[in-house]
């Protein structure tokens, strides 16, 4: 059953009151990992088999926590959690060898191939604004290629000079939204995110934001979001002035 919020209520089935509560936006832009991309538990499994020499546990509230930061800060971030013996330099090397071993397998998320596509047919320009660097997104997305084809640009933090600051810093929606070829203002767009750090991003861009998150995060972690849906399978393109589905 659908779980629709904003901005802390619960909305009706029917519509009509969401309607009225949200801006109609032109342009969308989606992060990829956990929303497009079913990632997260195999970044679980490479974390965890690091930490594993060391007797760590690498629990969900660390997880949480780092969602959606680029590689190096999340590299700090987890070495500091887990008291590792190494530097972020050693951490990304080792990680980005594990990730690029099991990442070339990943599925799509629940709705995303077809909400992709329904915008695309629908000129809706779209782009990704990710946190990973473009050889993580290469291995990623190969299997994916012809829907990642539909985005018009991709913006990957991690390996892109003009995003100064990650997640859950503004910067990547900024950028992401400055390379459309007509400019969108921050309230032209629609940010889709699965973790709390890019919740606060996209609104910190003045951005309306899409969560879709996992069902471990905590609901304090949601309440800033426009939307909260379990999946992509439940989103209204229509409550936002996009064309709704057929």
């Amino acid at each position: 059953m659908s779980r629709l919020f904003s901005t802390g209520s619960v909305l009706g089935a029917g519509g009509s009151k969401m309607a009225s509560n949200f801006r109609k936006v032109t342009h969308c832009i989606f992060d990829m990992d956990g929303l497009l991309l079913d990632t997260e538990k195999l970044y679980t499994e490479v974390t965890q088999s690091i930490a594993d020499p060391y007797g760590k546990i690498y629990t969900w509230e660390i997880k949480q926590s780092i969602m959606g930061l680029q590689r190096e800060a999340a590299a700090v971030a987890i070495i500091e959690a887990l008291d590792l013996p190494m530097t972020p330099e050693e951490y990304v090397r080792i990680s980005t060898e594990k990730i690029n071993q099991l990442m070339g397998n990943c599925k799509m998320m629940p709705g995303a191939e077809r909400l992709v596509r329904h915008l695309h047919q629908n000129n809706i320009p779209i782009a990704v604004a990710t946190s990973s660097g473009a050889d993580s997104v290469k291995v990623k997305t190969k299997n994916h290629q012809e829907v990642f084809e539909l985005f018009h640009h991709k913006v990957m933090g991690s390996s892109d000079a003009e995003v100064k600051e990650g997640k859950p810093a503004p910067d990547i929606f900024l950028v992401a939204a400055s390379r459309f070829p007509d400019k969108p203002s921050p309230d032209q767009c629609l940010v889709f995110e699965d973790a709390p750090n890019g919740v606060t991003a996209g609104v910190s861009a003045g951005m309306q934001v899409v969560m879709v998150p996992d069902p471990n995060v905590n609901e304090d972690q949601r309440k800033h979001a426009t939307v909260v849906l379990n999946s992509l399978e439940e989103f209204q393109p229509e409550l936002f002035g996009l064309p709704a589905f057929k």
